[in-house]
């Protein structure tokens, strides 16, 4: 049996306030040819193969061959698992340096691009970012190199936060519906594009969402792109550069 996660009302728990080097050195215990490393791996990979609606520790200790239990010497419940499966995958960004300057658009640009790649690689990782704390080492580096961008805009310190969030809660919502209309194409074995004429052709069928397509046609119509992919990634360079302009607008108001 699994173990449950906390109860609603409990206080705020993580893997990274709580021991997390437990059980990793001593005794003689431990399933042969386990470590945690080795655990957390397998566990982004079923993650990515299988979603995490499919997950469970009795899949992952069948992927690892061993017996369910015996994951439970190196993580005291399945969200310890999944908290160390989300850092992990945070650790895949590619950051700029703590010292390297630079102009700060252009690194503001890198990281919000970096950031939905991410999001949209692993269409795990947005619900779990949404629920636990963000807190280990490759997310905190994540926070701080946005952080270090935004104070070089020039916005005073009491805005810059807002600014964080008017950028990276875009990308966020951006890349998890991206990732989510991703794998539902994946799941149904169809392109994104037939995915995407398919979607169409059922809405024009409901008398309110053809009302609002038919609407929309000349927007859609003038936005570009002769796919899917072509024109999501011109919505989200051009909200980008709206974002962007946004911060050097407030900045010069002062």
């Amino acid at each position: 049996m699994e173990r449950a996660a906390p109860r609603a009302g409990r206080a705020v728990r993580s893997v990274w306030l709580e021991g997390r080097a437990r059980r990793e050195a001593g005794g003689g215990r431990q399933p042969s040819g386990l470590d945690r490393g080795r655990i957390v791996a397998a566990t982004v990979r079923l993650l990515d193969a299988d979603g995490l609606a499919r997950f469970s520790m009795r899949r992952l200790a069948a992927e690892l061959n061993v017996t369910a239990m015996s994951l439970y010497w190196y993580v005291d419940t399945k969200d310890d698992l999944l908290e160390l499966a989300l850092d992990t995958a945070f650790g895949e960004l590619r950051l700029p340096e703590a010292d390297a300057g630079g102009e700060w658009r252009e690194q503001l640009r890198a990281l919000a691009t970096e950031y939905r790649v991410l999001l949209v690689r692993h269409s795990w990782l947005p619900p779990l970012a949404g629920t636990y704390l963000n807190i280990g080492p490759n997310a905190l580096s994540f926070s701080r190199a946005v952080q270090g961008v935004v104070r070089r805009t020039g916005l005073p310190a009491y805005r810059q936060m807002a600014a964080v969030s008017a950028v990276f809660q875009f990308v966020y919502g951006f890349g998890t519906i991206e990732g989510h209309f991703l794998a539902r194409c994946a799941d149904a074995g169809l392109t994104q594009d037939a995915g995407h004429r398919q979607a169409m052709s059922a809405m024009t069928q409901a008398p309110e969402a053809a009302e609002v397509v038919r609407e929309a046609v000349e927007i859609m119509a003038a936005r570009g792109g002769d796919t899917v992919e072509e024109m999501r990634e011109r919505d989200f360079r051009y909200a980008l550069e709206l974002l962007v302009a946004g911060i050097e607008a407030m900045v010069a108001r002062g």
